[in-house]
């Protein structure tokens, strides 16, 4: 089953599950960038973030080449802000249509997430969703258990 996996990573727990999952599947990698990648830290970042999410703004993205068609399953991977997925991916979705595939979700976050796999299925209805997991502070766990967390999900794909 050829496999693609798109997220979008702001602190890099997203990026860092990414490349267990690519590394687990043998799957095609695609991150979401934004045009505007200035991190902000702190208060800021929480105070941006959630105007983000609470007006609906969905950023601008650099381009990304993928040919959704040569894949069986998508994995669609988002950080959770204010309990949403990143406006980053509410953006791709808004001009990517999937349809007709195997989809998988995750999620990552720092305390809870909130109502982010409604949101993500309700964008993605026409599709048949194999799985979800979210990490809590990926990047902080111990690499082998987080590996093995992934390779436990991913083997349940199909």
């Amino acid at each position: 089953m050829k496999t693609a996996i798109i997220y979008y990573s702001y602190e890099g727990n997203c990026a860092l599950v990414s490349k267990i999952i690519k590394d687990a599947l043998n799957a095609d990698l695609y991150e979401i960038k934004t045009v505007n990648e200035k991190i902000r830290t702190g208060f800021a970042k929480y105070l941006w973030g959630g105007a983000q999410v609470i007006y609906h703004i969905k950023p601008a993205l650099k381009p990304l080449s993928l040919d959704l068609n040569a894949y069986d399953l998508v994995i669609l991977g988002t950080p959770v802000w204010a309990g949403s997925p990143a406006p980053a991916m509410i953006s791709f979705l808004s001009k990517t249509k999937i349809t007709g595939k195997k989809l998988a979700l995750f999620c990552c976050h720092g305390g809870g997430m909130g109502k982010t796999f409604g949101k993500l299925k309700a964008r993605l209805s026409g599709n048949t969703f194999v799985g979800e997991i979210d990490f809590v502070y990926a990047a902080r766990k111990n690499p082998d258990e987080l590996k093995q967390k992934i390779n436990d999900w991913v083997k349940n794909l199909n």
